[in-house]
């Protein structure tokens, strides 16, 4: 990858983490106005818990990119555990504090919804 490349990356990157820091935070508080505290804050689990999930999926790939043997083994344990962390997570702030599961689903769509907007910029911005 050219340095030019890896700058662009690197740029959309930082919008996308952006693009989740804002969306999580409109759509927390949008949603605690409609629905009340058990689903705000339900909303603002699912949106860190999207964000911690992207966040170690570039650290995933950071060390899998590094090419190193025992490293890549480790990687790839943490690529699996991630879903049963985040999954036990769920059913904690579910079940433990009664905040809504669809809640938390909204919130994880968080990343999905960055990632399809920086799309969209890559989209409009081409060629500029």
């Amino acid at each position: 990858m050219s340095e030019a490349e890896a700058l662009r990356v690197e740029q959309a990157l930082v919008r996308i983490r952006r693009l989740m820091a804002g969306l999580a935070l409109a759509g927390t508080a949008v949603t605690l106005a409609i629905k009340g505290p058990a689903w705000g804050g339900g909303f603002l689990a699912g949106a860190l818990a999207a964000i911690a999930n992207f966040r170690w999926l570039e650290q995933i790939a950071g060390g899998l990119a590094s090419g190193r043997g025992a490293r890549r083994v480790r990687w790839a344990v943490l690529f699996g555990m991630r879903y049963v962390v985040l999954g036990a997570a769920a059913y904690v702030i579910v079940k433990l504090f009664g905040i809504s599961g669809l809640a938390i689903l909204a919130g994880l769509l968080v990343a999905a919804a960055a990632v399809l907007a920086e799309m969209l910029y890559e989209l409009l911005h081409a060629g500029t």
